[in-house]
């Protein structure tokens, strides 16, 4: 599977990423497969910050690539991708990790356990 993710370049304390497109189990920092654009978080004009090459953009999209969280973002407020689906997924995946986390015992009642 092919996900579009962020690569985090730069030195200490200076970040700089790269958008792309990537197979799911490489490591972060791993092969492209093709650079998709650039984010500069200290960029003071927030319309540089991003720079994007919304045509292969669009295609690995419609290939069937998925986005990560944070690109998604990104996506979402240049139009990319479908705001309702992906406000609409970022809820499901809000309500699973309340229900798992009210599901998990207290940390209080484990270290009851641990002291008996």
């Amino acid at each position: 599977m092919v996900r579009i993710r962020m690569q985090r370049l730069g030195r200490t304390n200076r970040p700089f990423y790269r958008i792309g497109a990537m197979e799911k189990r490489t490591r972060r920092n791993g092969p492209l497969i093709e650079l998709l654009g650039t984010y500069d978080p200290l960029e003071k004009d927030a319309q540089k910050q991003v720079k994007l090459n919304e045509e292969r953009v669009k295609f690995w999209l419609s290939k069937g690539a998925q986005p990560t969280d944070t690109v998604r973002d990104m996506f979402a407020k240049r139009g990319l991708v479908d705001v309702k689906a992906w406000e609409t997924a970022r809820g499901y995946d809000k309500k699973q990790l309340a229900e798992r986390l009210a599901k998990a015992p207290a940390p209080e009642a484990k270290k009851e356990e641990k002291k008996a």
